[in-house]
């Protein structure tokens, strides 16, 4: 690949597909953490091209084994309107096997939600349905370095990422989490520096990852920025980053994957 393709950043589209998997295993990554793997043979021709990628989540109602799916009409997804719409997430697929048919999901149980009640209850038969990912942003790995900021929500993409990296990448890592038992291991062929940042004890005047990103050097070369967390403490990073770093903003991708005191918040954070 040329030097302009590895630092390409490219949309890419997928034909949008619904599915109703089962949980074959349930690990505990951390007491933080819970990575639920979903298996179903309508995965053999699941496609997620970036670490950025994310499916919707259908979680079942109330009372109910399985989630009711929309359809699939001429323009997308259609709900029925004598049935209330099952609970939706976004969530990042952190692995996926086409040939086992399996697909990787991490779940950080922290606030209390559909998702969280969902996660801490799963067992191997339990349903869920799964829709997507409509198309992925593809970041090249090629740049001179990578900075990935995020919280515990933030941390499935980041490890995908970071696994994805090849020999001779450099990045840093800059990581909140409740405490050191909430680490995961971070598994990577890249040269990796991690700062992480604990909640417990830890100073409140302002967002923990904009702290450590002031005491951060970044290195010299051509980088590219990911950030993803909760929505006020982003928008602070990103603004940080290009108003006082000089980060180019072509060169920051930030999303807001919860709000505080809002559920089923997920948006791309631009001007």
């Amino acid at each position: 690949m040329s030097e302009v393709a590895d630092k390409a950043v490219v949309r890419v589209r997928h034909p949008l597909k619904l599915r109703l998997l089962q949980v074959a295993r349930v690990h505990d990554v951390t007491p933080h953490l819970r990575r639920i793997t979903l298996t179903g043979d309508s995965l053999r021709d699941f496609v997620s091209a970036s670490f950025d990628d994310h499916v919707k989540l259908f979680f079942p109602a109330p009372g109910e084994a399985r989630p009711e799916l929309p359809a699939l009409g001429p323009n997308g997804v259609e709900f029925r309107d004598d049935r209330p719409r099952p609970v939706m997430r976004d969530f990042t697929p952190r692995h996926y096997d086409n040939d086992a048919c399996e697909l990787e999901l991490e779940f950080a149980l922290h606030e209390a939600g559909p998702a969280t009640d969902w996660a801490s209850r799963a067992q191997p038969g339990d349903w869920l349905g799964v829709g997507g990912p409509r198309g992925s942003l593809v970041i090249g790995t090629g740049f001179d370095w990578h900075l990935l900021i995020g919280d515990d929500t933030a941390l499935p993409a980041i490890a995908r990422r970071l696994g994805e990296l090849p020999a001779g990448a450099r990045a840093i890592a800059v990581l909140e989490v409740a405490n050191t038992s909430a680490r995961p291991d971070l598994r990577t062929d890249a040269e990796l520096s991690v700062h992480w940042c604990h909640r417990d004890g830890a100073d409140t005047a302002g967002p923990l990852l904009l702290q450590a990103l002031r005491t951060l050097a970044l290195p010299e070369g051509d980088g590219y920025v990911w950030a993803a967390g909760e929505s006020a403490d982003i928008r602070a990073v990103r603004r940080y980053l290009v108003d006082e770093r000089g980060v180019e903003k072509s060169r920051i991708r930030a999303a807001a994957y919860w709000k505080r005191g809002a559920q089923g918040v997920h948006e791309n954070l631009e001007d």
